[in-house]
């Protein structure tokens, strides 16, 4: 028969997994409503502009790792507008710009620093995606 310890201790890991297994994908309020991480990022991919991406993105921050993946799909939002007319000297200005905001917070300690780059990261497509756009005129809009 089995100790009272040694039932106690059966109980209590059964209890973590069950609490585990049943805790649902964390939910944020994102533009007055309940959202997951994976509900927000596909808000920001189905933007119709690199603009509304961004401000998904600065409506919905979590100043958080999460913010990776908010900013990851900003990014790809606005170099949609870009990449394509980018010449090789271009991408890698492009390149070295988002290398930037990578070494910029590099060395810290805290998820917060992951957000600031992922922001850093998602403003330099940003910007990119505004000169594309101004650079080809009101027909490219």
């Amino acid at each position: 028969m089995l100790s009272r310890s040694c039932l106690a201790a059966s109980f209590a890991a059964l209890a973590v997994v069950l609490f585990v297994a049943g805790t649902p994908a964390r939910a944020m309020v994102c533009m007055d409503k309940s959202m997951t991480l994976d509900e927000v990022v596909e808000t920001i991919s189905t933007q119709k502009s690199c603009e509304s991406a961004m401000k998904v993105f600065q409506d919905c921050q979590l100043t958080a790792s999460g913010d990776v993946d908010l900013g990851a799909a900003v990014e790809k939002k606005c170099e949609a507008d870009f990449m394509p007319g980018l010449n090789t000297a271009q991408k890698q200005a492009y390149t070295r710009e988002i290398r930037v905001c990578d070494g910029k917070y590099r060395n810290k300690s805290g998820t917060m620093y992951l957000s600031f780059a992922a922001f850093c990261r998602a403003q330099v497509a940003q910007r990119y995606s505004q000169r594309a756009l101004k650079a080809a005129g009101p027909k490219a809009r």
